[in-house]
């Protein structure tokens, strides 16, 4: 497996792509391309998460896909701190840096694409057969992307057409689809929104509807909107899963393929819901645990490896 970690940018650090690039050889794809899931992790666009990284491209590519975590522009990234409970106290001071704010996390994505596609012959990738799967903070990056990678605001920053940068279908985990009804909540009295707010679009108190509806996606569908997967947890309550619900209705609106899971039970943030991303015992869930299977079949409908007709040497 070629795993290594890329920066996208030459002047920056805190954007980086790592691969988890399968081999090949006579008796796997004898040098047919496989196709791809990029993975934005979550954390508030505070930081990126371990947990929704490196374990969730071990189970994509158990399902046969190349993957590349993304770990993009966010406000603490190689700061040194790493969790909300050291990042928060910042909350008083202006410390916010432009450079990690929208558009900047969607554009990384974008960039990604990009570095993939001018890969693909030597990784041996299907870049028409790219999906993303993103978690909170990284749901509704991916979720941003989904509807704006064929807008100048992605286009234009690339320097390309949409055509090679769309994704094939989009995996979202417990996402936040709509900042107009978030900024409007009580939620800005919570210092982890209020924190990621902050980082992500400037003070909330500064923030017009019109510049919110721009970061809510669920508004923002159309029919060039890709195929998407959703899932959450009814026992959400810190990323309500309503938001997950609005980007399902929105998607019906728009007569896009989507699927939809919301699990009677379960914290934020679960991941996986096995060992592999548990820090506590509260974040195993066994039912839980089954959205990556439900997704793996879901994603076979539109990105299934073509494996031809035969018998087996053995």
């Amino acid at each position: 497996m070629l795993h290594e970690k890329i920066k996208l940018y030459e002047d920056r650090d805190d954007v980086t792509l790592t691969t988890y690039v399968l081999d090949d050889s006579v008796e796997l794809r004898n040098g047919k391309k496989r196709g791809a899931v990029l993975i934005c992790p979550g954390g508030a666009y505070l930081y990126c998460s371990d947990r929704e990284g490196e374990p969730i491209a071990m189970a994509f590519l158990n399902m046969g896909y190349h993957v590349f975590v993304l770990r993009y522009a966010v406000y603490n990234e190689n700061k040194g701190q790493n969790t909300f409970d050291q990042i928060i106290p910042d909350l008083s001071k202006a410390w916010v840096e432009k450079d990690c704010r929208h558009p900047q996390p969607m554009r990384d994505i974008g960039k990604a694409m990009v570095c993939i596609s001018e890969h693909a012959d030597e990784w041996l990738v299907d870049v028409d057969n790219i999906a993303l799967c993103g978690f909170s903070a990284g749901a509704h990056n991916c979720a941003m992307y989904s509807v704006h990678y064929n807008k100048p605001v992605i286009t234009d920053y690339l320097g390309i057409n949409a055509g090679g940068i769309r994704p094939v279908a989009t995996v979202l985990a417990y996402m936040l689809s709509d900042y107009v009804d978030l900024i409007h909540s009580e939620s800005t009295d919570n210092a982890l929104f209020l924190s990621s707010i902050k980082a992500y679009m400037g003070e909330p108190e500064s923030i017009t509807d019109e510049q919110a509806t721009e970061v809510s996606p669920c508004r923002l569908v159309n029919e060039s909107t890709p195929p998407m997967f959703l899932w959450a947890t009814a026992g959400d309550h810190l990323a309500d899963p309503i938001h997950t619900i609005k980007m399902a209705e929105a998607l019906c609106r728009n007569h896009i393929p989507y699927e939809v899971h919301i699990f009677e039970e379960g914290q934020h943030g679960l991941c996986l819901g096995t060992q592999a991303t548990a820090s506590v015992k509260n974040e195993l869930d066994e039912n839980v645990a089954n959205w990556i299977h439900l997704a793996d079949k879901w994603l076979k409908k539109r990105m299934a490896l073509e494996i031809p007709d035969g018998t087996a040497m053995f």
